[in-house]
C-alpha cells in the first residue's frame, strides 16, 4: 500500500525539519511550506515525528491507534531517558516458558501483543506482518496434529535406507541427516502423543501466535523475528509465559497443504510460532549466557 500525506500549509514554518530527516527526499521546500512528493514515500513518519508544529500526517499509518491501555508521557520519544535498568530487567528475566496453567489467554491481550509486534522496524518500512491467532487450547491442538501428522509421514520416510542413498546421491544428505539427528526422539514424542495425550511441542500452552510476512518484502524472514522479540517481551511484561516452537515453523515451510488448511497464503513467508499462556513456574534468576564474542574492526591503512 503506497503512503499519502499532506502538509498543512497554514501551520507549516518552513522550517525544513522534515527535509532533513526524510530517507527518500520525499519532500521538498516550495516558495511557502514544505511540498511532499507521493511517488517517492515509503511511509517512515519520521516527517510527520519531527515536525514541531504538528503540520504533516501521513495516511497510510494508523496514527491514532491505542496499543497498550496504559498512558505515555509526552517526551515518549524522546531517546536516553528510558529506564535501562527496567529495560535490561526485562530482557535477562524473560525465560521460554513449557509448564503452564489452564487459565486462557484473552484474545485482546493477543491483540495488544501483535500491536506491539508492529512497532519493530522492517525493511524498507514494509511493516507487511501478518499475526494469526489461536486463541483457545483446542486451537492449538489443531495446530499440533497437523504438525504431528507432519512429522510422522517425515520419518516413514526418513526410515527408508533407499530414500535416504537416493537423496544423498543426488546432492542431499539432509533426510540422512534428520534421520541420524531427530528420527528417535521426534518418533518418542509421537508415540507419547498418540498413546498418553502428552504434549511436547507447545507443552500444554493455552495459546499461540503465528507470524508471518508477506515474500516480496525486502526482508521479510528479519522482520517477522523482529516483531516476535517484540511480543515475547511484551508477554513477559504482562505476566505470560512464551515459547516459539520451531518445529512448527520447519513443518510449514515444508508443507504447502498445511499452510492451505490453515489460511496461510503463497505469499506468505512463515517466521515464527510462539506458544502463549500464563506459566505454572516462578523463575527466581535470571538466566546464565554464553561468554560474548566480540570482534571490533579497526581499519589500518598500509603504510
Amino acid at each position: 500500500m503506497k503512503a499519502t500525506a499532506a502538509i498543512n500549509k497554514v501551520i507549516c514554518t518552513a522550517c525544513g525539519c522534515c527535509i532533513s530527516v526524510c530517507p527518500h527526499d520525499a519532500i521538498e521546500l516550495g516558495e511557502e511550506n514544505a511540498v511532499f512528493q507521493a511517488e517517492s514515500c515509503f511511509g517512515c513518519c519520521h516527517c510527520m515525528a519531527v515536525c514541531p508544529v504538528d503540520a504533516v500526517r501521513v495516511f497510510r499509518l494508523d496514527n491514532g491507534r491505542e496499543l497498550l491501555p496504559v498512558s505515555f508521557p509526552d517526551d515518549i520519544t524522546f531517546s536516553g531517558r528510558t529506564g535501562v535498568e527496567a529495560m535490561l530487567n526485562l530482557m535477562m528475566s524473560r525465560r521460554s516458558c513449557r509448564n503452564y496453567l489452564e487459565e486462557p489467554v484473552p484474545l485482546e491481550i493477543m491483540e495488544m501483543l501483535a500491536e506491539t509486534g508492529t512497532t519493530a522496524p522492517s525493511g524498507t518500512n514494509s511493516q507487511s506482518w501478518v499475526f494469526h491467532f489461536f486463541p483457545e487450547r483446542k486451537d492449538v491442538l489443531y495446530l499440533a496434529g497437523l504438525t504431528a501428522d507432519y512429522y510422522a509421514r517425515l520419518n516413514r520416510q526418513a526410515r527408508s535406507p533407499l530414500l535416504r542413498l537416493l537423496m544423498k546421491i543426488f546432492g542431499s544428505d539432509e533426510l540422512g541427516s534428520y534421520y541420524r539427528n531427530y528420527h528417535d526422539s521426534v518418533e518418542e514424542a509421537l508415540r507419547a502423543w498418540r498413546e498418553e495425550g502428552r504434549d511436547q511441542l507447545f507443552h500444554g500452552a493455552a495459546a499461540a501466535i503465528l507470524v508471518t510476512v508477506e515474500r516480496n518484502a525486502s526482508c521479510p524472514v528479519e522482520d517477522g523475528l523482529l516483531a516476535t522479540q517484540n511480543i515475547l517481551l511484551a508477554a513477559h511484561g504482562m505476566g505470560l509465559g512464551s515459547c516459539l516452537i520451531g518445529f512448527v515453523v520447519e513443518a510449514m515451510r515444508r508443507s504447502p497443504a498445511m499452510c492451505r488448511k490453515l489460511g496461510i497464503g503463497t505469499n506468505e513467508e512463515i517466521c515464527s510460532v510462539i506458544a502463549l499462556g500464563y506459566p505454572d513456574v516462578k523463575f527466581v534468576r535470571p538466566a546464565g549466557r554464553k561468554k560474548v564474542v566480540k570482534r571490533i574492526f579497526c581499519r589500518r591503512d598500509k603504510v
